[in-house]
C-alpha cells in the first residue's frame, strides 16, 4: 500500500484522538480546510460543525470515489458521508484496502417471505470477533421482526456452515 507523502498537520492530528497503536496511513485535505485521515481502525472524516467523526472500517458499508468526493455509507444506521478531496493522494485506495480487509464473509440470501437480504461478517481492524450486519433489499422494513427473524435463521445457517 502507497502511504500518503503529505505531513498530516498538527492541530488535525490532535483532534483526531487516535487509539492506543492507531497510525495514520493516508490524509487528503478537503475543500473545506480539514483532512480526511484513514488510520490502521478507522477512517476519520470532517464534520460540517469542526472536528471528526471517526468511522470504523467495519462500520463503512460502502465507499466510492467519484469526481473528487469520496461518497461513505455506513453499515448501521445507513449515515452518508459526503466530502470533496483537493488532493487525494492514496486515500481512495486505502480506503477499498481496508474495507475489504475486514471482510470475513459475505452472503446474499433470499428470504422465505420474499426479497433479499445482504449478510455481512466483519472483523475489527482493531481485532476482536466477527460483527454481524444485515443490509435488506430497498423497500423491506428492517425493523420488522418477522423479517429480522427470517434473516437471523439464514444468519445462524451462515454461521455453521462458515465457522463464524
Amino acid at each position: 500500500m502507497r502511504l500518503n507523502r503529505g505531513p498530516l498537520p498538527a492541530a488535525v492530528r490532535a483532534e483526531l484522538a487516535l487509539e492506543r497503536g492507531e497510525r495514520v496511513l493516508a490524509a487528503a485535505p478537503t475543500r473545506g480546510g480539514s483532512h480526511v485521515t484513514a488510520t490502521l481502525f478507522a477512517l476519520h472524516l470532517p464534520t460540517p460543525a469542526g472536528g471528526f467523526t471517526r468511522v470504523p472500517w467495519e462500520r463503512v458499508d460502502h465507499a466510492t470515489w467519484k469526481e473528487g468526493w469520496l461518497h461513505v455509507r455506513e453499515t448501521s444506521g445507513g449515515a452518508e458521508h459526503h466530502v470533496r478531496l483537493t488532493d487525494p493522494g492514496s486515500v481512495p485506495e486505502t480506503v477499498r484496502e481496508r474495507v475489504t480487509a475486514t471482510i470475513a464473509v459475505t452472503h446474499q440470501a433470499t428470504l422465505p417471505g420474499g426479497g433479499k437480504v445482504r449478510i455481512a461478517g466483519r472483523r475489527p481492524a482493531a481485532g476482536g470477533d466477527v460483527r454481524w450486519t444485515f443490509v435488506f433489499d430497498a423497500g423491506l422494513d428492517p425493523s420488522d421482526p418477522g423479517l429480522r427473524a427470517q434473516a437471523e435463521q439464514v444468519l445462524e445457517d451462515l454461521r455453521r456452515q462458515t465457522g463464524l
